[in-house]
């Protein structure tokens, strides 16, 4: 029988604050917050959604669910199962293009785990490639989801130029609009997945609201706003919940035997990590 998960090891990680005047400091200021929990071991859980809008009828959406663990510098490893869903006429146009892709996709969920050097898929869409006694394609080069699509908030650069760009915080609630631009060069998630480059009057704006707990990190992140893409542009919307932070997590990789390399494979599984925007 195959082995079609590979879970994640948890241990209850949960730290009680006391009121002291230290931590009150540190509820006020989000970046020191997410800093403080910015250690391995520790991690948080994530469900977010997105919805990629290419036209009035082209639209491509996401359901995501899972862990991501942290390094002192940031976000490390993750653990996750995405969905996706796409409208009639985007269906369409990838059942001519690349019909068993698409088939293999609206199978069922995708499982991927991040760490180290490699990126680990299972699910209907590389189901078929497998050689009997694998679960698992490897691919090259760590492929971390992205917690939101447009606001990566668990880099304290990006959330630091989301505070800049408030334009009211009350009770918690914190809303602001920044440039693409801005976000780029603050943000390499968003600058690796939407590029660096907006000229003057082909800049995108992004639209943002975070919610704050009291210990000042981020419990909601609700982003949408429209970005320029070769001679048009794209419309994307995306909300993200986090939860259990501070949890002490182990992502637990495939086994060796598990796991077939992608190269290996090539001509039958999608040459990169599929997700929304890949």
């Amino acid at each position: 029988m195959k082995r079609t998960i590979v879970g994640v090891a948890v241990v209850a990680g949960v730290v009680q604050l006391t009121a002291t005047p230290a931590q009150a400091a540190l509820a006020s200021d989000p970046v020191k917050a997410l800093q403080s929990e910015l250690a391995r071991g520790r991690a948080v859980n994530v469900q977010s959604t997105a919805k990629v809008a290419y036209s009035r009828d082209q639209v491509a959406g996401s359901e995501l669910d899972g862990t991501i663990g942290f390094g002192p510098r940031g976000a490390v490893a993750s653990d996750v199962g995405q969905t996706l869903t796409y409208s009639e006429a985007l269906l369409r146009g990838m059942m001519r293009s690349r019909p068993k892709e698409t088939e293999d996709l609206l199978e069922g969920p995708i499982r991927m785990i991040s760490s180290g050097t490699s990126s680990y898929v299972s699910g209907p869409v590389v189901d078929d490639a497998l050689p009997q006694g694998t679960s698992w394609v490897r691919y090259g080069g760590v492929t971390l989801p992205a917690s939101n699509l447009l606001v990566e908030t668990l880099e304290p650069a990006t959330l630091k130029t989301l505070l800049a760009g408030r334009s009211s915080w009350r009770d918690g609630v914190l809303k602001g609009s920044v440039k693409a631009s801005k976000l780029a060069a603050a943000s390499p998630a968003f600058a690796a997945r939407y590029g660096t480059r907006y000229k003057k009057g082909h800049d995108g704006t992004i639209s943002y609201t975070l919610w704050f707990g009291a210990k000042g990190l981020v419990e909601r992140v609700s982003a949408k706003g429209v970005l320029p893409v070769d001679k048009g542009s794209v419309r994307i919307e995306s909300t993200t919940r986090f939860s259990d932070w501070g949890r002490e997590v182990t992502v637990l990789l495939p086994l060796r035997g598990d796991v077939i390399d992608r190269t290996r494979v090539a001509d039958d599984v999608p040459a990169q990590v599929p997700g929304i925007w890949n």
